[in-house]
C-alpha cells in the first residue's frame, strides 16, 4: 500500500483551508485518511501552517511520499532537512551533536527569513495604509474647500438680498439747446394790375344853364 502525505480540502468556496493528512494513495482527495498531522491555511499572508513535526518526520522515515505542496510545506518547517541530517548520522558522516547543531543553525536562518518577510509585509501594509490615508486626506481637503466656497457664495447672496435698495437716482435734465427760429421770409405778393378805366368819349358840351331872371 502506497502512503502519501497530502492535503484534504476543507472550508467553503473561495475560503478554503486544508488539512495535512497521511492517506492511502488510492483514496479520493477528500476521502478517508490514516492520520491528520497538520493544517495549512493559504488565505493568510504569510500562510498559516500548523504541523506535528515528529509525526511528519516519522511518516517520512517510514516511506510516506509527500505531494508537491506538502513537500514545500515540510521543507519550510524543516522536516526534510532534519530527515537528511538523521540519514547522515546513520551513515556515520557526523554524530548527533553535529546534526543537532546544524539543524539549529538552519532553523535560526529560516526564522530570520520568516521574520524579515513578516516585517516587509507589515511595512508594505503600513505604506499602503499611509498612501490611502494621504489620498483620503486630500479628498477631504478638496471637499472642505468646495464646501467653504459654497457657503461663502450663499452668504454673499443672503447679504445682497438683505441689503436695502438704494433710491433710484434722478437723472439730471438734459441741457436744452436754444432753438433758433429761422426768419420767416414773406413771399412777395404780386399785385394784380389795375384795370384800365375806360374814359367816356368826349360828347358835346352840355349847354350852360342860363340864369333865371
Amino acid at each position: 500500500m502506497a502512503v502519501k502525505i497530502r492535503l484534504a480540502r476543507k472550508g467553503r468556496k473561495k475560503l478554503a483551508y486544508y488539512h495535512i493528512v497521511v492517506a492511502d494513495s488510492r483514496s479520493p482527495r477528500d476521502g478517508r485518511y490514516i492520520e491528520k498531522i497538520g493544517i495549512y491555511n493559504p488565505l493568510t499572508n504569510p500562510a498559516t501552517i500548523e504541523l506535528d513535526f515528529d509525526k511528519a518526520l516519522g511518516w517520512l522515515q517510514n516511506g510516506a511520499v509527500p505531494s508537491d505542496t506538502c513537500r514545500a510545506i515540510l521543507s519550510y518547517k524543516g522536516v526534510l532537512i532534519k530527515k537528511h541530517l538523521l540519514e547522515g548520522v546513520k551513515k556515520g558522516a557526523f554524530d548527533d551533536a553535529e546534526a543537532t547543531k546544524r539543524f539549529e543553525e538552519w532553523m535560526k536562518q529560516n526564522e530570520a527569513k520568516v521574520e524579515a518577510k513578516k516585517s516587509g509585509l507589515e511595512k508594505s501594509k503600513d505604506d499602503e495604509l499611509g498612501k490611502k490615508l494621504a489620498a483620503e486626506t486630500k479628498i477631504n481637503e478638496a471637499r472642505a474647500a468646495r464646501l467653504a466656497r459654497k457657503q461663502a457664495e450663499l452668504a454673499a447672496k443672503a447679504e445682497a438680498a438683505n441689503k436695502p435698495e438704494a433710491p433710484a437716482e434722478v437723472a439730471a435734465p438734459e441741457a436744452v439747446e436754444p432753438v433758433v427760429e429761422a426768419p420767416v421770409v414773406e413771399a412777395p405778393v404780386a399785385e394784380a394790375p389795375e384795370a384800365p378805366v375806360a374814359e367816356a368819349p368826349a360828347s358835346e358840351a352840355a349847354p350852360e344853364e342860363k340864369p333865371q331872371e
